[in-house]
């Protein structure tokens, strides 16, 4: 067992999944996956086919393309073996960015399942109270 594998087990399930969200906005998005993903991973996100692969991919080509992606954990919640993390998500420090709900389902210790749905930050909202 690798020291990062050692050090990945004593994590929580929790701490596993912002370290898998914060990895692939780093864009460490293949170590992100090797530390983090089952080989039995499947995913939710409508616009890629449910497998690891091409969500992997189209993860790669968004760091690639977003360099300074900034993700700003707000809130993570935890039970059992399902992890919710509440995040804005900016493309760039330019950028308003987004709100952005991933739930992770883990098994044996492993991101099993995940789906994720994200809302804009409009320009001009009537919420005094904003997005966070």
């Amino acid at each position: 067992m690798s020291l990062e594998q050692q050090l990945n087990s004593t994590l929580s399930l929790k701490e596993k999944a912002v370290s898998f969200l914060q990895l692939v906005a780093s864009g460490q998005v293949r170590e992100a996956y090797e530390c983090y993903i089952s080989p039995d991973f499947t995913h939710h996100n409508p616009y890629f086919k449910g497998d690891t692969e091409s969500l992997m991919l189209a993860m790669e080509e968004n760091a690639e393309q977003n360099p300074n992606k900034i993700l700003e954990v707000k809130l993570a919640i935890q039970e059992n073996e399902t992890v919710a993390i509440h995040s804005h998500v900016k493309q760039n420090p330019e950028d308003r960015g987004g709100a952005v709900i991933h739930i992770f389902r883990f098994q044996g210790g492993q991101v099993a399942e995940l789906w994720d749905v994200g809302q804009p930050i409009p320009e001009d909202s009537p919420n005094e109270n904003g997005m966070f």
